[in-house]
């Protein structure tokens, strides 16, 4: 006979002598979604895997800890695995069976990919596919998966929203967009639904303060400029002084890494509602506002009440004025608002 209990179905099967009952936990256990946090050892992965285990889904990090650190992964189980070895990947795909992938598993240095585009495209785009191969052989059809502002190139107008043409201008951002157009191709072929979120720039730390940004050699400017206040390098360096911005530095739209996690995981909720007709889209993740390179080290300066040196350097190659998100198609569809918006809070976060 069947009865519910706490929604799941126990099967009790009386054979004349015994009654036998089946092992709730494994039911229960079953009706948790599994899913695989590909690249979950670094900085966003593993803020996910938390926000995603304590949502309640079944995580399993998968990661080769090449600028991941195991060390990182708090939550869920940790299995060691390259996206380029498509056997590896087969192996955990079976043992496990996820029901659904989030893929952050990708080299993201603009300059390194400039010089060796190779390593970029062999795990950005051949990685990606030995990935969505290795799910639709393995009966899982939904993926969600990171991508980046890089895909614009140089904005024709911001704020950025999804319908903005992509023309990316250095190996990082093709290599990003290939892979979007390979899920795209996928889904209208292999009914694969995926789920695009393009961050502009990722920023803070988990508030319990249990993760951290540890990127070696670190490249993004709030951890920089946190490097200077606290002493561990002798200044920050601002390239550009001459934009047409109001203090002639570029702006950039920051969002912390809860509120991406947030996002992400309406989209994982999303996928799973059975009262929704799955569709695959794409988002645009910031914060819907921007701050000045020297403004956002003005606050630094502020908030933690040290002073250091600031160097004026030349123009970068490719680096725009502007990078500002329109979060409007992320606001209406997930539900998305950013809980912090000022930059304060960010760097508050960096400071805890």
């Amino acid at each position: 006979m069947l009865f519910n209990l706490f929604d799941c179905k126990v099967i009790i099967q009386e054979d004349f002598h015994n009654i036998i009952i089946i092992n709730i936990s494994l039911y229960l256990n079953r009706m948790k979604k599994i899913v695989f946090i590909v690249g979950g050892a670094g900085y966003i992965g593993s803020h996910m895997a938390k926000h995603a285990d304590l949502a309640g889904y079944d995580i399993v990090v998968l990661d080769n800890l090449s600028t991941g650190h195991e060390d990182a992964v708090k939550y869920g189980k940790f299995e060691f695995c390259d996206i380029k070895n498509k056997e590896s990947l087969d192996v955990l795909f079976k043992k496990y069976q996820p029901d659904a992938v989030m893929h952050f598993s990708a080299y993201s240095i603009v300059g390194e990919s400039v010089v060796d585009p190779y390593k970029y495209y062999e795990n950005n785009v051949s990685g990606t596919l030995n990935l969505l191969k290795i799910m639709l052989d393995n009966q899982c059809n939904k993926i969600i998966f990171s991508s980046t502002a890089a895909v614009f190139g140089n904005p024709e107008y911001t704020p950025i929203d999804e319908e903005h043409i992509k023309k990316p201008i250095n190996p990082y951002g093709r290599s990003k967009l290939m892979a979007e157009q390979i899920l795209e191709d996928f889904d209208k072929a292999y009914d694969l639904k995926y789920l695009v979120f393009r961050y502009f720039n990722a920023a803070g730390h988990d508030a319990s303060g249990e993760l951290s940004e540890r990127h070696d050699p670190e490249t993004h400017l709030l951890p920089l400029i946190m490097q200077a206040a606290r002493g561990d390098r002798e200044n920050i360096s601002i390239f550009g002084t001459d934009y047409n911005t109001e203090d002639g530095t570029c702006i950039r739209d920051y969002i912390h890494v809860d509120d991406l996690c947030a996002a992400h995981l309406n989209g994982l909720n999303m996928l799973f509602n059975p009262e929704n007709k799955i569709s695959s889209n794409d988002f645009n993740l910031g914060n819907g506002s921007g701050f000045s390179v020297k403004e956002v080290i003005s606050k630094v300066k502020i908030l933690t009440s040290k002073d250091f040196v600031v160097l004026e350097k030349d123009r970068r190659s490719g680096d725009p004025a502007v990078l500002i998100a329109s979060n409007i198609k992320a606001s209406k569809t997930l539900n998305f608002t950013p809980d912090k918006s000022k930059i304060e809070d960010i760097i508050k976060s960096l400071i805890d």
